[in-house]
């Protein structure tokens, strides 16, 4: 098994169970005290769990996914600044990949005012709001809804991503980090994002602020895959510069000037 795929695995066990020992880790996994240690130690750099004598135990931010309904009203004024900004990268005859997420919903009022869009969505609520304007070519990537978050996935919706190519997307994320990339508690999911990405010329994360310098249980794309990050202060700087190092850069929108 490689290393990435064993730290999945403890990571979705912990997350499970709650926690682990290092023996426990060493008997289910059939490696050494050592390695079992360095994996903990690593998983607890990524902030995928916190280490305790003998082993670890999962934290509140790994594994527990809140709803669409629990996330909707969160930062909503945020989530509708961002939505502003995002729209203003747009241009008319663009074709669109919108990511489902409550702040990608976000967009949908501003894409009825453009004479000519071709936006293709796993948005099961995005596909409703946009289904009454015919200056937009809806397509809906099909697949198999995640009652959760309402989003389609599976291999049916991959399959239908790798044959279309798209100007820009614009993707909802649980986590930007320097080191852990964009990230999400779904492996479903994840692998769907990703897919997102692979079909996109340009690619636009949207994240209000208490997703900057988080990581959550999957990856689903490298920073170097980013053309720009959403979002609003307050980040601070240091976790801005990690980032933006990684060659990322940052619009805000509560600034007057997007872009930073």
């Amino acid at each position: 098994m490689y290393e990435e795929e064993r730290l999945k695995k403890i990571c979705k066990y912990v997350q499970n169970q709650t926690r682990i020992s290092i023996h426990s880790l060493c008997d289910i996994f059939h490696i050494s005290e050592s390695t079992a240690r360095r994996d903990l130690t690593e998983l607890e750099r990524r902030k995928l769990l916190k280490r305790t004598h003998g082993g670890a135990v999962c934290t509140s931010a790994v594994g527990i996914e809140p709803s669409y309904r629990e996330k909707r009203d969160k930062y909503h004024q945020e989530k509708q600044k961002i939505a502003a900004c995002a729209a203003k990268q747009i241009e008319n005859g663009d074709s669109l990949l919108i990511d489902s997420g409550t702040t990608t919903m976000c967009l949908a009022p501003y894409l009825c005012k453009f004479e000519k869009l071709t936006v293709v969505t796993n948005s099961i609520f995005l596909m409703q709001k946009l289904s009454w304007y015919s200056n937009i070519t809806l397509i809906c990537v099909g697949g198999t809804l995640r009652s959760n978050t309402i989003a389609l996935v599976g291999p049916v919706s991959e399959e239908n991503l790798s044959h279309i190519h798209v100007d820009k997307a614009f993707m909802a994320t649980n986590g930007i980090d320097a080191e852990a990339g964009l990230t999400t508690p779904n492996l479903a999911e994840a692998s769907v994002k990703s897919r997102m990405i692979a079909s996109s010329e340009q690619v636009y994360v949207l994240a209000d602020h208490s997703k900057i310098g988080h990581v959550s249980f999957a990856s689903f794309g490298k920073l170097a895959d980013v053309e720009v990050c959403i979002t609003c202060h307050p980040i601070s700087d240091e976790q801005q510069q990690k980032i933006k190092n990684k060659g990322v850069r940052f619009y805000f929108a509560d600034s007057e000037d997007y872009t930073h």
